[in-house]
């Protein structure tokens, strides 16, 4: 298996969750990292923890100026890009009818317009080392769940713009893979079960591997066996690839009539549960995003 030491690895959203241990990961197997995001002293604390010879840069992927000023910081600093993960991402609480129109636009722009504006600040950085570009998308890209419309919409937009992204690139020597973890024992999976138990109580009713609980370790080191392998498709568990390949069986007849009575007894709930929060995003994410 090719070997990630040595490469240096730009990820988005590295300052906790996914991002953060990934970098971990990446750097014990001997990689130099570039973390970009939103908290600065997150950030900076990831940093110091993997050691010298890493960079950090806050950064807003919905802002090209500043997702490019990160990377022209990077490449200054450590010389050049192997790797990029674009792993930045939000998800917003409750139903289409009844959430804010403005988080579910800001998800948009953070998880599928973010995708865009680091590709294209990255690609030309790519195409010279002939390197590997690693979209973070999910699982509910496949599996569309109620409660969910703005991040399975995004999502399902980043893994066709990573697709897309990698039909232009592959004669360039730049390999490009999507990421479809499942729910992964993160911040933002536990923001969404303390705000919603309702939601909670839903996922759990999923039918398995759609309801399966990944740890970060895991996600991480997944994560990093795909860039090792410049993989075209990561899922975590594996047994999402499943689901990939029965990617319309959530939204079949058969499936809809099993979901139904729970569905209508409990979105009724999770709606009244949103409503009462008065937010649609959840407290740590409305801060970051102003």
């Amino acid at each position: 298996m090719p070997t990630v030491s040595g490469k240096v690895v730009l990820i988005t959203g590295a300052a906790r969750g996914i991002g953060a241990q990934t970098a971990r990961e990446l750097a014990r197997r001997g990689a130099r990292l570039a973390l970009v995001g939103l908290e600065p002293d997150e950030l900076a604390a990831v940093a110091a923890e993997l050691g010298d010879g890493h960079f950090w840069a806050e950064a807003d992927v919905t802002d090209p100026d500043s997702i490019e000023a990160a990377v022209a910081g990077a490449v200054e600093k450590l010389g050049r890009l192997d790797v990029v993960i674009a792993n930045a991402g939000i998800a917003p609480i409750g139903t289409v009818r009844h959430s804010d129109p403005r988080a579910f636009v800001k998800t948009v722009d953070v998880n599928l317009n973010g995708v865009f504006h680091t590709a294209r600040a990255t690609l030309p950085h790519l195409i010279d080392r002939r390197g590997y570009l690693l979209v973070v998308s999910s699982l509910s890209a496949f599996s569309p769940t109620g409660g969910m419309a703005a991040y399975t919409a995004s999502k399902a937009g980043s893994e066709a713009l990573a697709s897309a992204i990698h039909s232009e690139v592959a004669h360039l020597g730049v390999a490009v893979g999507s990421a479809h973890p499942s729910w992964i024992n993160t911040d933002m999976v536990r923001d969404i079960a303390t705000d919603l138990h309702t939601f909670e109580t839903m996922r759990k009713r999923l039918p398995w591997p759609m309801r399966a609980t990944t740890s970060v370790e895991d996600c991480g080191r997944a994560f990093a066996d795909g860039v090792e392998r410049r993989a075209r498709r990561v899922y975590v568990p594996r047994a999402i690839m499943v689901m990939h390949w029965l990617r319309n069986v959530p939204s079949s007849r058969l499936a809809e009539r099993l979901m139904l009575p729970i569905l209508r007894r409990l979105i009724p709930q999770l709606e009244k549960e949103a409503t009462r929060l008065g937010r649609s995003l959840s407290e740590r994410h409305q801060k970051l995003q102003g």
